[in-house]
């Protein structure tokens, strides 16, 4: 089993580039940068896709909430089943800074992941999750519709990038289906960083 499709989930348009919901789409950019693609606008698929070997490389040009149509419309033209498919996308429960990986589980009101386990029909996918931390805990005073939907401070940006770039060196191991090499790699370094 290796994972042949990458999602990262954001938000489209300027406005929202460098909103805190769109941390699944930063972590998805930075590796097709690395390895030398640029993700191009496919209609037939919602997106921007782009090719890295065997993975196809999907950014979501649809709102968060409709991400599902865009990863289905892959998922289906490639014949990819849901256990070969990593979400990349922002956590509330995670503080900056902090990156976790797993298969499965709910959707914790994310509308990203709902909106794509009702397209897939199940939940059971791969998920990076990327830490932006909660306004409560993060001391501010703001809905969570409002916090995802706008930067980070300074300090929260380099640590979800932090996050990213260790999310970035695990993906080899995780694109190649080494999922418990993976999964120990990132936890056991995020407990190092404590």
């Amino acid at each position: 089993m290796a994972i042949q499709l990458l999602v990262g989930l954001g938000n489209p348009g300027l406005e929202y580039e460098a909103t805190r919901h769109n941390a699944g789409a930063w972590l998805a950019t930075r590796f097709a940068e690395a390895c030398g693609v640029r993700p191009k606008n496919e209609r037939a698929f919602y997106g921007k896709l782009a090719r890295v070997g065997a993975v196809a490389v999907l950014l979501p040009q649809t709102f968060m909430n409709r991400s599902g149509q865009a990863v289905a419309a892959v998922a289906n033209f490639y014949k990819i089943s849901p256990d070969d498919i990593l979400v990349a996308h922002d956590e509330l429960d995670l503080l900056p800074g902090v990156a976790k990986m797993k298969k499965g589980g709910g959707h914790a009101g994310h509308n990203g992941l709902k909106d794509i386990g009702t397209a897939l029909g199940t939940l059971d996918f791969w998920r990076l999750r990327i830490g932006i931390g909660h306004p409560r805990s993060l001391g501010v005073d703001v809905d969570v519709v409002d916090f995802v939907l706008k930067p980070a401070r300074r300090d929260e940006r380099l640590a979800i990038d932090d996050a990213i770039s260790r999310c970035l060196e695990i993906l080899p191991d995780t694109l190649a289906g080494n999922m418990s090499a993976a999964v120990m790699k990132l936890h056991t370094r995020e407990a190092g960083d404590a």
